[in-house]
């Protein structure tokens, strides 16, 4: 796997190389800001994006713009975005294409390796992983005051990418409360069950994005 990173934290950005590098993922290239990011992604076409949300010259949001742009440009290119807050209006434009291959975490929540190397081979893979705090804040307002709290913890977990048996494993129930719990979300939102995997949780977010 192939990556570009745009992180203007010199010691972040070089210690997420060393990382991905001790990982077998190569890394293409590693800039600071947006028109580094666009032209290395141009130059190296990467299986994997890596931007932080800040990047210069204002530190707001030029890093998650760019990713916008670069999907909008590119649709289904992996992309995973790394941030100190939730941006809420950018997560959803990223996720408003429905194509997979997007993620969001909170830098201050990444505590294991293991855990963020599988994320990021995720997303590469077409995948979707969300932190969960990014699902409650997209939730604010979205009309899925219907749902349990089982139900959110649920959501959540399957906007972090997991599948039946992981969100069983994770929550200590069976595969059938799992079932039980994915078709009464649907159910709530009105949304079809027949998808799998990873489109379950963009058609989610495709409706939290929808604001209904």
């Amino acid at each position: 796997m192939r990556v570009v990173i745009a992180e203007d934290n010199v010691l972040l950005s070089s210690g997420l190389e060393l990382l991905l590098g001790s990982k077998g993922i190569d890394v293409a290239a590693v800039v600071p800001d947006r028109p580094g990011l666009m032209a290395a992604v141009a130059e190296h076409r990467p299986d994997l994006v890596i931007a932080d949300v800040r990047l210069p010259p204002s530190f707001r949001d030029e890093g998650i713009k760019a990713a916008v742009a670069l999907r909008a440009a590119d649709p289904g290119l992996p992309v995973l975005v790394l941030s100190q807050y939730v941006e809420k209006l950018y997560a959803r434009e990223l996720l408003a294409d429905g194509s997979g291959g997007v993620g969001y975490l909170l830098k201050d929540r990444v505590s294991r390796v293991s855990q963020f190397v599988e994320d990021l081979r995720r997303v590469a893979a077409g995948g979707t992983v969300m932190d969960p705090e990014v699902v409650a804040q997209l939730m604010v307002g979205s009309g899925l005051e219907t749902l349990t709290n089982r139900e959110r913890e649920v959501l959540s977990l399957m906007a972090r990418g997991l599948g039946n048996a992981e969100i069983g494993e994770e929550l200590v129930i069976t595969d059938n409360a799992v079932h039980k719990h994915i078709g009464n979300i649907f159910a709530k939102l009105g949304l079809a069950v027949s998808d799998g995997g990873h489109r379950r949780v963009l058609a989610v977010l495709a409706f939290l994005n929808e604001g209904r």
